[in-house]
């Protein structure tokens, strides 16, 4: 295997005395250089935790604690899954014969050590959703840098757990830290927008309100998922013939949305972005470029130019339909 040469920001402090350790690194490094994998997997973990299609939660603090408690066992079994690890003996994860004990906190450096890993390395797995930032990176559980957490009995600790001092937290070696998490939109939304896309009792009417509020921003299926609380939530932003989903109903207010197809993408560039991604949609309010829209971008749709304008302009009532995929 040809490993990644780690960036000057990845490179811990102190130069590495700890060939194991290294080797770890390198070796996760090899198989995501740029941390990608690892946020994907994060940002689903918490989505299949948060689980909107059935309960419509958007928010890390409406879990239950055994929820919260069961997360780190979610981020084990799905990095190891990912990545296609393979199990250890005593440990989760056994790297080309090195065992790994993967820890995860939502608090940052409040990872629980256990007896067993005691000596050995662990890969630290943070994730703010709050925040929308995340890191990962190694650490040997050297029993003297370590301290008991919470709880603590005569006898030490109840649960026989031990916590990173704060003197010690230098002694993490980042493989990635503090980088963005991708956003849990309906978390982040102002407080009042959020209020007027969650007020409908209809899933249908929430995705609609969704696509009108939040203009010109990339928004995930997760969103409509949660929004729609159905099965087949994906119908509720499709045309239907009796014009009521989030396409149809919001073309006669003047807004396109277009989806992650190649059609839809090129309309969204050509209206000057943003551009969804895979499983993402883009609304627009839009009308017929005219000689005041000056230089703006403008994309040509069913025979016509159109450009994206604001909420206080006015706008051609239909909008165009949308090319199909």
């Amino acid at each position: 295997m040809t490993f990644h040469e780690a960036s000057d920001d990845n490179v811990p402090s102190a130069a590495c005395s700890d060939p194991e350790l290294d080797f770890v690194r390198q070796y996760l490094l090899a198989l995501d250089p740029d941390g990608s994998r690892f946020a994907r997997v994060l940002r689903n973990t918490i989505d299949q935790l948060l689980d909107g299609e059935n309960t419509g939660r958007f928010d890390w603090e409406k879990l239950h604690k055994t929820e919260k408690t069961h997360a780190g066992t979610l981020v084990e079994i799905n990095l190891l899954r990912e990545f296609k690890l393979t199990s250890g003996d005593d440990l989760d994860y056994s790297i080309d014969g090195i065992e790994v004990d993967c820890k995860f906190s939502q608090r940052e450096y409040g990872w629980m050590i256990p007896p067993e890993a005691l000596g050995e390395i662990c890969l630290v797995v943070w994730a703010d959703d709050h925040k929308g930032k995340w890191s990962a990176g190694l650490l040997r559980a050297d029993r003297k840098k370590l301290t008991t957490s919470g709880n603590v009995t005569k006898r030490g600790n109840r649960d026989g757990k031990f916590r990173l001092t704060k003197d010690h937290y230098s002694l993490v070696s980042w493989l990635w830290h503090r980088e963005d998490l991708r956003e849990n939109l309906l978390l982040h939304l102002p407080r009042e927008v959020q209020k007027t896309v969650l007020a409908p009792t209809s899933g249908q009417k929430r995705v609609n309100e969704l696509f009108r509020q939040v203009i010109r921003r990339r928004i995930d299926r997760n969103v409509v998922r949660t929004l729609a609380q159905q099965y087949d939530y994906m119908a509720r932003v499709r045309d239907d013939k009796n014009g009521t989903r989030a396409r149809p109903a919001l073309r006669n207010e003047g807004i396109i949305i277009p989806g992650d197809s190649a059609n839809h993408r090129a309309v969204a560039a050509a209206l000057g972005g943003p551009v969804p991604e895979k499983g993402e949609f883009v609304s627009f309010r839009v009308a017929r470029a005219q000689p005041h829209h000056g230089s703006r971008p403008s994309a040509e749709i069913d025979g016509a130019h159109w450009v994206a304008v604001d909420n206080d302009e006015e706008v051609d009532v239909p909008a165009p339909r949308l090319p199909s995929r």
